[in-house]
């Protein structure tokens, strides 16, 4: 934790995430208004000290939808990375320990998976189930393993041979014990990095889809259906569409700074 705190990327993206995640958390009680309540006397008024971030076409107050929203994406993206994460460190650690035609026909699957373009794979299941949070949820987790995978089975494979997996399996550890007791913890510093990187991609996805209608549905509120509520009146809203794409950059910013500050605090070669 020192060495995080000491990393000035670390701490900004540290920083970033913390206030966003807080005030995602603190949404129930500090948003000024109910973020579905209409009012026709408010439609599409600036931002003001009534409401900071302005009002939609149907008078909703954006700052109001906007902390809910955080809850929305920022759950997506935790929640679909665990799962993602939770598949490739399963598929990476069977193919790096086992090698052999285990390991062949474990990077194949991922060959053929990376050769999908994800979003437009994510696009085409979205459309055949029903749209909401948790098949969003599911279906990112479920098409994006690939990269942990990798991690993990290279990590796998540099620590395969060391000595002490050799005095393990001479003492007569199970390979069970020796992959998640001995190998895995000593793989976790890449598979943390990709996670918190993993995160930012996630919201970024959640995001294209409300916008495009095929994620979180109205009248719930996202940043990604908060952007196309406002396309339609940038010309003379601007703050519709301005806010949301704020929180997104601010978000994935936050998160890849964190991401590369902790490969940077955490990896004992870039000391």
């Amino acid at each position: 934790m020192r060495k995080v705190i000491a990393n000035p990327l670390a701490l900004a993206g540290l920083l970033i995430i913390s206030l966003i995640l807080l005030l995602a958390l603190l949404a129930p009680w500090i948003a000024p208004y109910d973020p579905n309540a209409i009012d026709v006397k408010a439609i599409l008024l600036p931002p003001s000290m009534q409401h900071w971030m302005g009002t939609d076409a149907l008078g909703r107050d954006i700052w109001s939808r906007m902390l809910f929203g955080a809850r929305i994406s920022l759950l997506v993206g935790i929640v679909a990375v665990g799962i993602a994460t939770s598949i490739g460190i399963v598929l990476g650690a069977v193919a790096g320990y086992y090698r052999g035609w285990v390991d062949t026909i474990m990077m194949r699957l991922v060959d053929i998976m990376l050769s999908i373009p994800t979003f437009f794979l994510i696009l085409a299941v979205i459309a055949f189930l029903t749209p909401s949070i948790w098949n969003i949820m599911i279906v990112i987790g479920l098409t994006s393993w690939m990269g942990v995978t990798r991690l993990v089975r290279a990590e796998f494979l540099s620590l395969r041979n060391r000595e002490f997996v050799l005095a393990s399996q001479t003492l007569g550890a199970k390979d069970f014990r020796l992959i998640f007791i001995h190998l895995l913890p000593n793989s976790l510093t890449p598979i943390i990095v990709s996670s918190v990187l993993g995160v930012a991609s996630a919201v970024l996805v959640e995001s294209g889809l409300s916008f495009l209608g095929l994620g979180v549905q109205a009248p719930q509120a996202s940043w990604g259906n908060i952007l196309t509520d406002g396309k339609e009146y940038i010309q003379f809203a601007w703050w519709l569409s301005l806010f949301p794409g704020l929180a997104i950059l601010i978000t994935v910013l936050g998160y890849n700074l964190l991401g590369e500050g902790l490969r940077d605090a955490l990896d004992p070669r870039s000391q």
